[in-house]
């Protein structure tokens, strides 16, 4: 069947900027340049109406750690029936997408889940004990009611599978190689960012992201004691005052949350990019950083296992090692030969991640689910396997 109709339903929209988020803008806008109608359904946080001429539509939420969580809501129904969507695209579905999917199986319309939360670490890192059990549960219960989900790395994957969660197929992430690209380190923007960052030419460490526990930026304090070294920190968030106090020996720059031109003047400002979370089921900025033509160090943990070849497009370290994460950037930060044949392989490693190549590989998901439904579970389960 032709996908001309997608219902997107995600727990995360605009004004919030995560990788939720830029993941649906980019499925919309891929959406839109192919033809194809898109709704949103979020929970209300202050988001636009539209996107780019796709109908944006709010349901009730409540807050919870700064994060809007939808409500089960009859709009939801309302909303699908009147759109009469050829699919329903589920991102990270939590309660408000746990129920359109449910609501898409009592009628009868194929769903994709996207899966892009960490559950376990997320558990792990907040101590709930008997909690990560119960929440892996309803993962379980609202994935197995999708037609398909897609996972973005084989960490996640296993995850899922070991959960009980069936029909998960991998779907990675896109990246923009033009906006991301080698160049822009001799642009004039990139140039003086660098002169503020690091006045005296030492070697630029930089991280984007989020600025959250989740992220372990503290564990930048491994760098200490390298020579020539500069940290340059992209992003904001509610960790800002301990991650300032914890890095305060090094006065890193904070540059604050950037985006667009800025963002890739950023990137093309560093020597090497940092990533420090540990609880990654994909790792976006690292395929940002790679486009950029930067070698990436990364926890050996999640995501990032999937992204990092180790010695060829950066370097891995086991998460509560200081001496590796130490070493790893001492590394780069005494060879620019290393770093630029490092950069060089990342960014030949993400040349076919466009995002019109990854959405392509979505709208296929898309129709794979739309045959299971049409053919019947069974049918098209042993078609599959």
């Amino acid at each position: 069947m032709k996908i001309e109709r997608v219902a997107i339903v995600t727990e995360s929209f605009l004004p919030t900027i995560n990788g939720v988020t830029t993941s649906v803008c980019r499925v919309l806008d891929h959406l839109q340049e192919t033809g194809r109608e898109a709704i949103v359904i979020t929970p209300r946080c202050g988001a636009p109406t539209q996107y780019r001429g796709t109908p944006v539509f709010e349901v009730p939420s409540l807050a919870y750690r700064q994060f809007p969580v939808g409500l089960p809501s009859p709009q939801v129904a309302a909303l699908l029936q009147r759109f009469q969507p050829d699919v329903l695209h589920a991102a990270s579905p939590f309660m408000l997408g746990g129920q359109a999917i449910g609501e898409a199986q009592r009628v009868g319309l194929p769903s994709v889940a996207i899966y892009q939360t960490d559950v376990a670490g997320y558990a792990k890192r907040n101590r709930l004990g008997a909690g990560a059990s119960i929440a892996w549960k309803v993962i379980k219960q609202i994935h197995n009611g999708a037609d398909r989900t897609l996972a973005p790395s084989s960490a996640a994957i296993a995850d899922l599978k070991n959960a009980g969660v069936k029909r998960v197929k991998k779907w990675v992430r896109g990246v923009d190689l033009e906006g991301f690209h080698p160049d822009n380190r001799r642009g004039a923007a990139s140039a003086a960012l660098r002169e503020r960052i690091a006045p005296g030419g030492e070697t630029i460490a930089g991280y984007v992201g989020r600025v959250a526990p989740e992220k372990g930026l503290h564990r930048l304090e491994a760098l200490e004691g390298i020579p020539n070294i500069r940290v340059a920190i992209v992003g904001d968030g509610p960790a800002m005052p301990e991650v300032r106090s914890r890095l305060a020996k090094f006065d890193p720059v904070y540059l604050g949350a950037l985006s667009g031109n800025a963002l890739s003047a950023a990137y093309g400002s560093f020597d090497m990019f940092c990533h420090t979370g540990a609880e990654e089921t994909f790792g976006q900025t690292l395929q940002e950083a790679a486009a950029a033509g930067l070698p990436v160090i990364a926890p050996r943990a999640g995501g990032p296992i999937d992204l990092v070849d180790e010695g060829e497009t950066g370097h891995l370290f086991e998460p509560d090692s200081r001496t590796e994460l130490h070493q790893a950037v001492a590394r780069l930060a005494s060879s620019s030969s290393e770093r630029g044949r490092m950069g060089e392989a990342g960014r030949r490693r993400v040349l076919t991640r466009s995002w019109p190549s990854v959405c392509d590989d979505l709208i296929k998901h898309y129709e794979k689910a739309t045959a299971r439904a049409l053919r019947g579970v069974e049918e098209a389960e042993l078609v599959e396997a």
